[in-house]
């Protein structure tokens, strides 16, 4: 049965009901050298929401805070009928040391921000952006239930962040009746599958659902870059492009582009695009929740929807997972031999079951 997106999914172990494809408010301004101008930037919004969208994602520093002002206009007539969700951490004044990270007082101030920004009285979802490696969990933890408490945040949740804290936190907020973690929010795609290991089987485990970003690669999967991408230019990074910046990021290399042929030749076999299959391929594993689309253009934002109704056959999924499979790091290589389970279950057959 196809997806819409009024299809509603609930979001981990929440009652909180999401559509299955969030829009990304990273391209919502133009301060970063790309992005999509205030009117565009209201078409995006105003089709989205139309087509049953409920699922906002932006960021206290996305495009030097416009992305938050600007969502804070479109949402003037219907701010409780969506989910908006924001995040902290990144640093917001250069030079002031307590303006980034995950403490306490740059939670507090980054949140107060993001309200003024927003026009609202309060934060649907609340994402911890970036791990900093010098907070205390419990720190963390309280000032997120503070807020809960105070009514500023509905739901908190947490992103590019290690695996074993994040399941530390959660068993941590369980123990101590603060409020859990709903959601984690990583960078996987067909690229990307290393999260495959640890943190997408955490997540499941602990109560998390999975919001991919970047679900494109940063525009590779989609397959506007060929071989000749490949080379860097006299400029390159410097010019500010997204080439520039997807090739400086390592992201753009032959094995890549290998699967992106893989992409291009289930896209012509379905007669769809090479985005769609690739959105579509995330929405296959049962973790995810809800894949982040952030299109530029009205054009991108309807060919990114299109991948809600992408219907594969198992030879497909099979070809797209062999052509982007990995290496798994110890102790899952172990694992991965056949030799290994029988060392603990012998020729027994058990049936698995998920909770």
């Amino acid at each position: 049965m196809p997806l819409t997106l009024d299809t509603y999914r609930l979001l981990g172990r929440s009652g909180l009901r999401v559509s299955p494809l969030a829009l990304g408010a990273a391209t919502f301004g133009t301060e970063w050298g790309w992005g999509a101008e205030q009117d565009d930037a209201r078409k995006l919004f105003d089709a989205y929401v139309e087509r049953g969208g409920n699922f906002i994602d932006t960021a206290s520093t996305y495009t030097e805070g416009s992305s938050e002002r600007l969502l804070g206009e479109f949402t003037r007539d219907n701010r409780d009928s969506l989910v908006l969700a924001t995040k902290f951490s990144t640093l917001r004044r250069p030079g002031d040391p307590n303006s980034g990270g995950n403490h306490r007082k740059t939670l507090f101030d980054s949140v107060e921000t993001s309200l003024r920004r927003l026009n609202t009285d309060y934060i649907d979802l609340l994402y911890l952006h970036l791990w900093d490696f010098t907070t205390p969990v419990e720190e963390i933890l309280r000032g997120l239930d503070d807020l809960v408490r105070q009514g500023k945040v509905l739901y908190v949740a947490i992103s590019n962040a290690p695996a074993w804290q994040i399941s530390r936190m959660q068993a941590i907020a369980d123990l101590r009746g603060w409020s859990p973690l709903i959601a984690l929010q990583i960078e996987y795609n067909l690229i990307e599958r290393t999260v495959e290991s640890d943190l997408i089987p955490m997540a499941r485990e602990m109560g998390l659902g999975v919001i991919p970003w970047s679900p494109l690669a940063g525009g590779i999967l989609s397959g506007k870059y060929d071989r000749t991408d490949l080379t860097p230019s006299d400029t390159a990074p410097a010019d500010g492009t997204r080439r520039a910046l997807t090739l400086a990021g390592g992201a753009l290399t032959e094995h890549n582009l290998k699967i992106v042929d893989v992409v291009k030749d289930i896209a012509t076999e379905l007669g769809r695009t090479p985005a769609q299959i690739a959105l579509a391929w995330t929405l296959q594993n049962p973790a995810v929740t809800s894949p982040i689309i952030g299109a530029r253009t009205p054009e991108q934002l309807e060919d990114n929807l299109g991948a809600l109704d992408v219907d594969f056959t198992p030879a497909q999924l099979t070809r797209l997972d062999e052509a982007s499979a990995f290496t798994p790091a110890f102790p899952h290589s172990v694992y991965a031999r056949p030799t290994t389970l029988p060392m603990t279950r012998g020729d027994m057959r058990i049936e698995e079951r998920r909770r």
